[in-house]
């Protein structure tokens, strides 16, 4: 079982950063893939980013590649998404997931946190 919980959202202005944060209380977190997805109401799960187990791979949406970061920190069972740059369209609730394969569908991964809400003004 893998338990996660995102933090670092809020309310920022338009061309400010955050870094969210994915933290897991799973010992088998180094061994899974773990993607952020976001999401607004009404409207479908979008994905944002994923890194391997190790951290030495991650991919990206294309619109975000320029402007997002993925990292994670084994030791510490966690995750980061560094978001520069950030626009009113970047507004959503953002959520990280595990799972024991890639993929770019949220129905790929097991585990979900409750999210963090990401609100940008312009």
């Amino acid at each position: 079982q893998v338990q996660l919980v995102e933090s670092g959202g809020g309310l920022v202005q338009s061309g400010d950063s955050l870094t969210l944060s994915c933290a897991s209380s799973g010992r088998t977190f180094k061994s899974y893939f773990i993607a952020w997805f976001r999401q607004a109401p009404g409207k479908a799960r979008e994905f944002v980013a994923l890194i391997n187990g190790s951290g030495d791979s991650m991919h990206y949406a294309t619109s975000l590649r320029d402007r997002f970061a993925n990292s994670r920190d084994n030791a510490m069972n966690s995750v980061f998404l560094q978001m520069n740059n950030l626009k009113p369209g970047d507004t959503d609730l953002y959520s990280c997931a595990a799972g024991p394969l890639a993929g770019w569908k949220s129905d790929k991964y097991d585990y979900w946190g409750q999210g963090t809400q990401v609100t940008v003004s312009k």
